[in-house]
C-alpha cells in the first residue's frame, strides 16, 4: 500500500482505532508494565497520530472554507513529514490560495523527497522564477529537460519581463549555459528567442528562430516568428508562414486565430470576416471568437452581418454590455437615434457602462434634449453612485462641446462641492475656465492641482503651456513645462508646450527640435500649426507651407491652422 492509500485508510479508520481498547494478539488483556517508559506517539500507516490529527483537521477546515487553517496544518506537516504526498497537497493549497511563499516552500520540499516526480521538479522551477530565483530555477528546469518531460523555459523567460536588466542579462547567461548541452532543445531556443524580444532585439530573436527551425509539432515558435515579423512591418512575410503552418496543422487554433487577428492587422477586412467565420463554425461554443467575428464586421461595415452575431451573442447570455453598446453604434450609423438610446440603455456597470452613457448623453444634446440628457445622467448618479464622479464629467464634457458652457460651469460647480477633493473634477473645471478666458479661476485650479499632486505631469503642462500662450510670464512657464518633461520625456503634448516656450523666448533652434520630435510622436494640428509658425519666424516659410498645406488636406476646417496661416500670410488659403 503507498502511503496515500494509507493516508486515506487512516482518516478512514481514525475514530475507530481511538475507540478500541488495545488487546493482546489471543484475546486476553494484556499484562499492565509496571516500567515508566517514554511515551511514544502511536502511528498509523506511517504517520503519527499528530500528523493524522493535522491532516483531518486541514481538510475538514477546507469543506468549511477555512482554507487558511487548511494550509497552516498542511504546510506545517510538510515541513515536519517530509512526505512528497502531503507537500505537493500542501502546494496545490498554496498555490490555489496565491500564496506565494507557502507554494515556493511545499514545492522544494515536495521536488527534494520525490527527485524522480517531473511535475514537483517543474513546480519548483516555476515557483523559483516567480520569486525571481532565476539560477536556481533553471537547475531543476533542466532536470526536467533530462527527464524528456514538458519545461517551461517560456514561462521563465516571461516572468523576466517586468524584471531589472541585470536579471535579464544573468537569465540569459543561464540560457546560453544549457544551450551549449543541449543545443537542439527546442523549448531553450524559444526561451532565449523570448528573452531577446524582451530586450528589444528583434532581429536577433528572428534569426534565432530561422536558425533553429521548429521540430514537428511545435507551434509556439512559429507564432512567436511572425508576431516579430509583423512588428517588424513584415507582415506580407508573417501571412505567408502562417498559411503554410495552417497547411501543416489545419486543426491548430492558436495557428488559425493568429491567422486571423494578423489579417486584421493588415486591413484584410474581407479576408479576416472569413477565416472568423471557419473559426466560429469550427468552435461554434467559443463566444469569444463569435465576438471577435462581430468586432470584424463592423470594421468591415458589414452592419447587418454585425448585428445578427451581435443578437446572438445576446441570445447566449455573453458579451451582452458589449454587444448591447456596439447595437447602439450600428443604430447610430444608420441615422437611428432612438434605436441606438434604446440599445444603450440596456448596457449595465462594466468596461462599457460609461461609453454608452456618454453616447446617449452626447445624442439627446445634439438634438436639443438637453433636459432629458441631464436627468437621465442625474438618475444614473443616484442608481450607480460608484459611477457619479465620472457621470458629472460626462454630463459637464458633453455640455461644453455642445456649446452650453454655462450649464457644464454650474454642473461642475455641483459636482465639486460632492467631490471637493477629485482632481479630474478640477482639471476639467480649469480646461472650462480657459476656455472662458477666465484665466485666474484656471490657474487656481491647476495650482491647487499641483499642490495636491506635485508630479501631476498633465496639470504642470497645462499650467505652463497657457501662461506660455496666453501670457508673457514665459520664464515660469518654462519651469513648469521643464517639470512636466522630466516626468514625461516622451510625451508629445509636451514636447509642444516645450517647443512653444522656446519660441516665446527666441530660442528658435531648440523650438523647432523640439516641435519636430512632437509632431513625429503626435500628427496632430496643433502641432503643425506650432512647428510652421516656428518655421516661418526661422526663415523656412516654404516648409512651413508644405507642412501647413499636408495638414489642410486632412483637416480643412481646423480653426488653429486656418489662423495661424492667416495671421502670417494674410490669407486664409495658401
Amino acid at each position: 500500500m503507498n502511503r496515500s492509500s494509507a493516508l486515506l485508510l487512516a482518516f478512514a479508520l481514525l475514530s475507530g482505532c481511538q475507540s478500541m481498547a488495545p488487546v493482546s494478539t489471543d484475546g486476553t488483556p494484556p499484562v499492565e508494565d509496571s516500567t515508566q517508559a517514554p511515551e511514544k506517539p502511536k502511528v498509523y500507516g506511517s504517520f503519527s497520530e499528530e500528523t493524522i490529527f493535522s491532516l483531518l483537521s486541514a481538510e475538514l477546515a477546507g469543506q468549511r472554507n477555512r482554507f487558511d487553517i487548511a494550509l497552516d496544518n498542511y504546510v506545517t506537516q510538510a515541513i515536519n513529514t517530509q512526505d512528497p504526498g502531503i507537500s505537493e497537497r500542501a502546494f496545490r493549497i498554496a498555490e490555489y490560495l496565491g500564496a506565494d511563499q507557502p507554494a515556493l516552500d511545499t514545492a522544494l520540499i515536495w521536488a527534494k523527497n520525490a527527485p524522480q516526480d517531473l511535475e514537483a521538479q517543474r513546480a519548483a522551477a516555476v515557483q523559483l522564477a516567480r520569486a525571481g530565483r532565476y539560477d536556481d530555477s533553471m537547475t531543476y528546469m533542466e532536470k526536467v529537460l533530462l527527464g524528456k518531460g514538458d519545461t517551461h523555459f517560456d514561462f521563465l523567460a516571461l516572468s523576466a519581463a517586468d524584471t531589472d536588466q541585470e536579471t535579464r542579462d544573468g537569465l540569459t547567461k543561464s540560457f546560453d549555459r544549457l544551450l551549449q548541452r543541449h543545443p537542439n532543445n527546442g523549448q531553450l531556443i524559444f526561451g532565449k528567442a523570448l528573452l531577446l524580444q524582451q530586450d528589444g532585439d528583434t532581429q536577433g530573436a528572428l534569426t534565432l528562430l530561422e536558425d533553429n527551425p521548429p521540430q514537428a509539432g511545435e507551434v509556439a515558435p512559429i507564432l512567436l516568428r511572425a508576431r516579430l515579423l509583423q512588428g517588424s512591418n513584415r507582415g506580407d512575410e508573417a501571412l505567408p508562414l502562417l498559411e503554410k503552418s495552417i497547411r501543416q496543422y489545419p486543426d491548430d487554433k492558436r495557428l488559425r486565430l493568429t491567422y486571423a487577428r494578423m489579417l486584421v492587422e493588415n486591413n484584410r477586412m474581407d479576408d479576416a470576416k472569413v477565416e472568423f467565420s471557419n473559426l466560429v463554425q469550427q468552435y461554434p461554443e467559443d463566444d469569444e471568437l463569435r465576438y471577435s467575428l462581430a468586432l470584424v464586421c463592423l470594421e468591415a461595415k458589414a452592419w447587418e452581418e454585425a448585428k445578427v452575431h451581435l443578437e446572438d451573442l445576446i441570445a447566449r447570455g455573453t458579451h451582452v454590455d458589449s454587444a448591447h453598446l456596439n447595437l447602439g453604434r450600428i443604430a447610430e450609423e444608420r441615422n437611428d437615434p432612438e434605436s441606438a438610446l434604446l440599445e444603450y440603455a440596456q448596457v449595465g456597470p462594466g468596461n462599457d457602462y460609461l461609453p454608452a452613457q456618454l453616447r446617449q448623453a452626447d445624442i439627446l444634446m445634439s438634438n436639443g434634449k438637453t433636459a432629458e440628457a441631464q436627468s437621465r445622467l442625474a438618475v444614473q448618479r443616484d442608481t450607480q453612485p460608484d459611477y457619479g464622479i465620472q457621470l458629472y464629467l460626462i454630463e459637464a464634457e458633453t455640455l461644453s462641446a455642445n456649446n452650453q458652457g454655462d450649464k457644464a460651469w454650474t454642473v461642475l460647480d455641483q459636482a465639486l462641492k460632492q467631490y471637493p477633493e477629485d482632481l479630474n473634477l478640477l482639471y476639467t473645471r480649469a480646461m472650462l475656465a480657459e476656455k472662458r478666458n477666465d484665466l485666474a479661476q484656471m490657474e487656481k485650479d491647476l495650482r491647487l492641482i499641483i499642490q495636491r499632486d506635485p508630479n501631476n505631469a498633465m496639470a504642470l503642462n497645462a499650467l505652463g503651456y497657457t501662461l506660455s500662450d496666453r501670457t508673457t510670464r514665459y520664464a515660469e512657464a518654462k519651469v513648469l513645462i521643464e517639470q512636466a518633461h522630466q516626468l514625461n520625456p516622451e510625451d508629445p503634448a509636451v514636447l509642444d508646450s516645450l517647443g512653444w516656450v522656446h519660441f516665446r523666448l527666441g530660442n528658435l533652434d531648440e523650438a523647432e527640435r523640439l516641435l519636430r520630435l512632437a509632431l513625429e510622436r503626435f500628427p496632430d494640428q496643433e502641432v503643425a500649426a506650432h512647428l510652421g509658425e516656428v518655421l516661418w519666424a526661422n526663415g523656412k516659410q516654404r516648409e512651413a507651407r508644405q507642412i501647413w498645406s499636408k495638414f489642410l488636406k486632412e483637416q480643412p476646417d481646423s480653426p488653429i491652422l486656418r489662423s495661424t496661416i492667416k495671421r502670417l500670410t494674410g490669407s486664409e488659403t495658401l
